[in-house]
């Protein structure tokens, strides 16, 4: 397998359907795009990160969202209470090298989300970190996405 060829098929469609129902699941497109946004600047995703971007903007997110959102947490009135919850969720799922996922965060983020809401966050973050690996590890440039 070369490196364009990015996954075995019935891999890629098993990640494509993680991820498109976790989206569907969530039930908020714009928020699913700053969550895997979020999630592949952590993880320098290039090939992620021009994707996302574009579908972000199709969704209706601001570009001063897009903006700020490597720095999220100072960018007050930027981003609601759900936004934050999700993205504090999502950095403690995609950063576990300082251990488990704080209680308080996902406290925070159970506030926000019923639990199928809530499951279906998480699952997307999964499904974004698998799709960043790939992409990183198969050193896929930008540019190369399809709708």
């Amino acid at each position: 397998m070369s490196r364009t060829e990015v996954l075995d098929r019935e891999v890629g469609r098993a990640l494509s359907a993680l991820s498109a129902t976790a989206k569907r699941g969530l039930g908020d497109p714009a928020l699913a795009e700053l969550v895997v946004i979020r999630a592949s600047q952590l993880n320098h995703c290039a090939f992620c990160l021009d994707m996302h971007l574009g579908i972000a903007r199709e969704h209706g997110v601001s570009e001063k969202q897009l903006d700020l959102l490597a720095a999220w947490e100072e960018a007050e009135g930027v981003y609601d209470e759900r936004e934050r919850a999700a993205l504090a969720l999502t950095e403690a799922v995609t950063v576990l090298t300082d251990g488990f996922v704080p209680d308080e965060v996902y406290a925070t983020a159970a506030k926000q989300f019923d639990d199928g809401q809530l499951a279906h966050l998480i699952g997307l973050v999964v499904a974004i970190n698998n799709w960043n690996r790939v992409m990183v590890a198969r050193r896929i440039p930008p540019g190369g996405h399809r709708p």
